[in-house]
């Protein structure tokens, strides 16, 4: 089809007109134009589907030079040749105009019928049985291809989907929110007030600033003095309620969280929790409104996570009645200390006791580390440590200490104390147990970063299953786009991890009240909040980014505010604990449980154990049930548990004999554990995700409405299901299920996804996120920030 010369007719209106004239290829029009459109066909293909229509057609003589010249594939049809035969076939093809979905061949048949018959032409049926044999060898689906011959019509949208559960967000809500329900409806109203609102692009001494002004509205508002009281009998805090105000604060600007974390949690909770009645009523009440703003300073630049062997040392001087606190080497400096950059004024320091040439470990000691014009003290040297991946709005420093001398009384003495006359003196004779106690602050940090976790993968999943229910894309041929959280891959990317989010959140109440109630195992409370802390923490960071991920290119905008969650997040799988650290803790504490079983002297103890784990291997590696499919079985809540409970026993039992193996072939304690440490790792996420499970069946079957129960059921499903087909190569190597249960599991969690969808945005509003908090603009129907309808680019933070 040759190029028009100036005054002609188009070549290509001719070549079509020609076409058209010949009746006996009419019904082969639709299938011409899809043989080309679709791009797919190679040289053969074109030449053998143009035999094969000559062939069953018996074509003419003129006819069969007309089709040869529109499918030659040394000089196929140009694209304005293929438009001019579309608009023919809107023109002629009337059954284009129904919504009947019809074939290609049945188009083409119509099309036929409708053009009066020549003298030759095969019979109906016969040419009905032609054309489909003539669809079937071009290899497509007709009526697919059909639809995408059909004349523009979409709707600009398809109706949502009806929901398939009857709950109410409110309250599925008000059941999130418990306990401290009012609380946390308090500080989500006064962070959705105006003096709360983003403010993007801020250079970073004006971004600090901002969060010291923040900081100072909730001191003033009175939520400094909720989480440093001095009226409990005990002289500590109600950490559900301290966890609530947290929780809530962290679907806010994560760099305020971590500053109130610093200030209250930390700094305040030292005080609290190892100072007596003279620091509490010298200090809490200055702390709770900002008057004096404090820090935390445990971590050194040489040991990280190892604090029982920090540097920094805090020798008594019974001259003075003083302690100097000094730092005897660089790697003894104070490291990421939150609030030391800028605006703290008095540190709770942790340093090496020296009392009398004796080191009774770790203390913890107020030392003044700025005057009141915020100059560093004599001897104190500190350095801002400025720009960082993300938190910029928290002023992270250094410090240094050379011999500075501080009162006897500046010591936390709850715990351990120094007499008038210089002498040591604890009411916990153990050093060992001593040390575990004075890190209490550390267990409540450690629930405080899993909410913090929590509350920024609730936000981001909530932006991007509020966007993905909106965002339409693709869709069948002739069809309305559908919205992306249609597409299976979305829904598995969003779906599990908002069932996650309702799991963590049952899980951190429960452990918060076991941390607030006078437990008789408190180092099994203190192992969990470090594998809560881990799993919590890992989990926020893999949802922000799916969530990111999920929203395409508007999940990289920094105006939508998952970008912003993203990187504020990272550091949460380091700081209060590295979290493979905690997990080897929650791993210590599990093979201890099971040691002490084994070798508690009692024969009849150790025959139980081994009796129960053969028992329960025989039972639950039967045939009948690793290969059971039925859906009320894979469903069942007790089948989930006890999939998780025989996975933790398992690889407990097998990590332990690893261990003993290596130390009875004479290798060092430590090394051996050190030697096993993938096994270790996958103990303790074994036990979290046990104990997850537990906490979320026990607040199912809690729940007195119906409608959140089962709400709650579907969640709980998924939930574990999905823990499941994550770790299906370690229940195939154990035998714990056979392959056509792994393929009906998986299916499962497929199904469940599905069933969800119609509700993904109720479960979201479940967590009664406030929109002025939310802030981003593709959460929003409109796409625009319900403060106002601008959008604010963000210019990134820049240091002076």
């Amino acid at each position: 089809m040759s190029a028009s010369t100036p005054g002609a007719p188009h070549p290509d209106l001719e070549a079509l007109q020609e076409l058209l004239d010949a009746r006996q290829l009419l019904p082969l029009l639709p299938m011409i134009y899809v043989a080309w459109a679709d791009g797919e066909l190679h040289e053969r293909e074109i030449l053998e589907l143009r035999e094969r229509m000559t062939k069953m057609l018996g074509l003419s003589a003129s006819d069969q030079q007309v089709l040869a010249s529109w499918l030659d594939p040394e000089n196929p049809p140009g694209p304005v040749a293929l438009r001019y035969l579309l608009r023919a076939l809107h023109r002629d093809g009337g059954a284009l105009a129904t919504d009947e979905r019809l074939s290609l061949a049945e188009l083409g048949m119509r099309m036929a019928l409708a053009a009066p018959p020549e003298e030759g032409s095969p019979g109906d049926e016969e040419l009905r049985a032609s054309l489909r044999e003539i669809e079937d060898a071009l290899g497509v689906v007709g009526e697919e291809a059909t639809e995408q011959l059909r004349p523009e019509t979409r709707e600009a949208a398809a109706q949502p989907p009806l929901r398939n559960l009857d709950f109410e967000p409110a309250k599925l809500g008000a059941l999130l929110d418990a306990p401290h329900r009012d609380t946390r409806q308090m500080v989500r109203e006064l962070l959705a007030g105006e003096q709360f609102e983003y403010t993007d692009g801020l250079p970073l001494k004006e971004y600090r600033e901002l969060v010291v002004t923040w900081l100072k509205a909730l001191a003033d508002s009175g939520i400094g003095e909720r989480c440093v009281p001095d009226k409990r009998a005990d002289g500590t805090r109600d950490m559900s309620e301290f966890l609530a105000i947290f929780e809530s604060l962290g679907h806010f600007d994560l760099s305020l969280l971590v500053k109130f974390g610093v200030q209250f949690g930390l700094f305040g909770g030292s005080i609290m929790f190892m100072g007596t009645e003279h620091h509490h009523r010298t200090y809490l009440p200055r702390l709770a409104s900002l008057e004096l703003q404090g820090c935390y300073a445990m971590t050194e630049m040489g040991r990280g996570s190892n604090v029982r062997e920090l540097e920094t040392t805090a020798t008594y001087d019974p001259d003075s009645k003083s302690f100097v606190i000094h730092t005897p080497t660089e790697t003894a400096r104070k490291e990421w200390i939150g609030g030391a950059g800028t605006y703290a004024t008095l540190a709770t320091v942790y340093a090496q006791l020296i009392v009398e040439g004796v080191n009774h470990g770790v203390h913890a000691l107020l030392v003044p580390i700025r005057d009141d014009q915020g100059q560093p003290m004599p001897g104190v040297r500190i350095e801002d440590q400025g720009l960082k991946m993300g938190l910029n709005g928290v002023d992270n420093g250094r410090i240094w200490f050379d011999q500075v001398r501080v009162p006897r009384e500046n010591l936390l003495n709850r715990y351990g104390n120094v007499s008038e006359e210089g002498h040591y003196e604890s009411p916990i004779p153990s050093p060992n147990k001593r040390f575990f106690t004075m890190l209490g602050t550390l267990v409540a940090g450690r629930l405080g970063v899993s909410a913090a976790g929590l509350s920024a993968a609730k936000s981001a999943l909530t932006i991007a299953t509020r966007y993905s229910d909106q965002r339409r894309q693709f869709g069948p041929a002739g069809a309305p786009e559908i919205p992306v959280l249609d597409y299976r891959m979305q829904q598995r990317a969003l779906l599990p991890r908002i069932a996650t989010s309702y799991a963590l959140t049952f899980a951190l109440r429960e452990l918060t009240r076991r941390y607030n109630s006078v437990d008789p195992d408190r180092r099994q409370t203190e192992a969990l909040a470090a594998g809560l802390k881990a799993y919590a923490s890992n989990f926020a960071l893999g949802a922000t980014q799916a969530a990111r991920e999920a929203c395409g290119g508007q999940g990289y905008l920094w105006v939508n505010r998952i970008p912003a969650i993203r990187t504020d997040v990272d550091v949460f799988a380091t700081f209060e604990g590295a979290n493979v650290v905690m997990l080897q803790q929650v791993a210590k504490a599990r093979i201890g449980e099971y040691a002490h079983e084994l070798n508690d002297g009692n024969f009849f103890t150790m025959a139980r154990v081994l009796a129960r784990q053969a028992t329960r291997t025989l039972s639950e590696t039967n045939p009948v049930v690793t290969r059971n499919t039925d859906t009320e079985h894979l469903d069942d809540a007790d089948f989930q548990l006890s999939a998780l409970s025989y996975r933790e026993s398992d690889l407990v039992s097998g990590v332990a004999r690893r261990i003993k193996r290596r130390i009875d072939d004479g290798m060092d304690s430590f090394e051996a554990f050190n030697d096993c440490q993938d096994h270790v790792i996958a103990v303790a996420n074994a036990n979290i995700e046990r104990f997850v499970l537990e906490c979320f069946i026990k607040a199912e079957k809690a729940t007195d409405d119906a409608s959140l129960r089962r709400a709650l059921s579907q969640l709980r499903k998924l939930f574990a299901l999905s823990i499941i087909e994550a770790d299906m190569a370690w229940f195939l190597e154990n035998g714990y299920v056979q392959g056509v249960k792994a393929a009906a599991i998986r299916d499962r969690v497929n199904t469940l996804c599905a069933e969800l969808r119609p509700d993904a945005v109720a479960f979201v509003d479940a967590f009664q996120i406030p929109d002025a908090l939310l802030s981003a603009p593709i959460a929003f129907a409109d796409g625009k920030a319900p403060a106002d309808a601008q959008e604010h680019h963000a210019r990134g933070i820049a240091t002076d």
